[in-house]
């Protein structure tokens, strides 16, 4: 049974909604941005729609996305940084590999060994069998206390992933941390962790189509328009 088109229950065209939602996830505006924008072509839309329209569309965007993944490489760069959720300071644990490819985030309360633990477990089962070999991070002990126990849980026997931390290995991470915040612009307060978690979904997945870490793009920013349609071509 086919499923559901997901545009089915709003006023708006398919291409209106989603290039309302990648201009948002891709750059740094503001809703009233997104709404002002379409308004100079006579498009009328509430910001509060434009909110509406991010929140449904960015984890679709992320799930529909997933089977077009490019495989990360074996050497991961692992750290956390933090942004403000409801006025309070929220961890965005982050990995990608040497190429700069999102391998997965994670966004936490605490900044400990358990959700450390969390994520990097979660980063492992998502991308399977393509364990890292070598995973560098900075030098706070809850990384190599809990890649120990996931080398121990693999092969009591043998360090299955070598940890590497010398911060300056781990450059490539840092940057792509305030790239990333760059693009976040003055938005880097949430109101909740679930609208939070949804929007930045969406905004790592638009980044990792950007860079090209999919497959069947073309080059550029119609590229980039043409997969994201191509993606809700059979809804």
């Amino acid at each position: 049974m086919a499923r559901q088109s997901p545009f089915k229950p709003h006023r708006f065209p398919r291409d209106i909604i989603l290039c309302a939602v990648r201009w948002y996830l891709r750059y740094p505006l503001s809703y009233q941005d997104v709404v002002d924008l379409p308004a100079e072509r006579g498009i009328g839309i509430d910001w509060s729609t434009a909110y509406r329209w991010v929140q449904k569309f960015s984890p679709e965007l992320t799930k529909r996305t997933e089977k077009y993944l490019r495989r990360a490489n074996f050497d991961w760069h692992v750290d956390e940084t933090y942004i403000r959720v409801g006025g309070k300071r929220r961890y965005l644990w982050r990995a990608i590999d040497a190429n700069g490819q999102m391998v997965d985030f994670r966004l936490t309360a605490r900044g400990d060994a358990k959700a450390a633990r969390a994520f990097l477990n979660k980063a492992i089962e998502r991308v399977r069998l393509r364990r890292p070999v070598t995973t560098v991070t900075d030098k706070a002990h809850s990384y190599r206390r809990v890649i120990r126990e996931i080398n121990h849980r693999y092969d009591p026997h043998f360090d299955g992933i070598r940890h590497i931390d010398k911060k300056w290995r781990n450059n490539l991470i840092e940057s792509d941390h305030a790239a990333m915040k760059r693009l976040l612009g003055y938005r880097q307060s949430f109101r909740s962790l679930r609208t939070a978690k949804a929007t930045l979904s969406g905004i790592e997945t638009i980044r990792t189509i950007k860079r090209g870490h999919i497959h069947h793009k073309q080059l550029g920013v119609l590229g980039e328009i043409q997969f994201s349609s191509k993606l809700f071509a059979a809804a």
